[in-house]
């Protein structure tokens, strides 16, 4: 393991210690006749200033099509969300699961199209080569830790949805809007983790 690893190990495990107040979710807007439950992997690259791998899926998709997404899927029979999240980050872009260091499981986020979302978190080697499936993958890019983890640096939206509005965040960077389930994700992690204590320690 690495130095990165055990900070954010720590880091992680103290801040899921207690509860905390208005995690995002899209509960209400769920639909009840489809539901399914999957997991991603929030992936950490192991650098001075850690990066995090993001994916656009493509158009053609039946789920949040042209979305930046986080790696993952749906968990399948005989899987737990560890497995399914690893699974799908090898699936989509060829991330290996010995290449993953996994640090654990954070807040479950319901969408509104059906799913119960577990985030992984795990830590990964900097650069490495990975290869899209582009029946899956449209394009991956890496977004510094530190940008995603304030949340300063989102912008809240709203739009009306079946029936009634629904906020959400909203972020552009480097011509890639990141924004719903991930941003939601990614928003809820940051509750959890001190990126200014994951850097310089307690």
């Amino acid at each position: 393991m690495t130095a990165l690893f055990d900070r954010l190990s720590d880091v992680f495990e103290r801040g899921h210690a207690n509860p905390v107040d208005e995690l995002l979710s899209d509960t209400r807007f769920a639909q009840a006749d489809r539901t399914a439950d999957a997991a991603v992997l929030i992936a950490v690259t192991d650098r001075p200033e850690p990066g995090l791998i993001l994916t656009q899926r493509p158009q053609g998709m039946r789920d949040h099509p042209g979305q930046v997404a986080l790696p993952g899927g749906k968990v399948d029979a005989g899987e737990d969300a560890i497995a399914a999240a690893l699974r799908e980050a090898d699936e989509e872009l060829a991330l290996r699961p010995h290449h993953v260091s996994i640090v654990g499981s954070t807040d479950r986020y319901q969408t509104g199209t059906g799913f119960d979302v577990t985030p992984v978190v795990g830590v990964i080697p900097p650069d490495l080569d990975l290869t899209p499936n582009p029946a899956e993958v449209e394009a991956w890019f890496e977004v510094p830790l530190s940008l995603v983890m304030d949340r300063a640096n989102w912008t809240q939206n709203e739009v009306y949805w079946r029936g009634e509005m629904r906020h959400y965040l909203e972020m552009d960077y480097q011509g890639f809007r990141i924004w719903g389930v991930t941003a939601g994700i990614l928003a809820n992690l940051s509750q959890r983790l001190s990126y200014k204590e994951l850097i310089n320690g307690r």
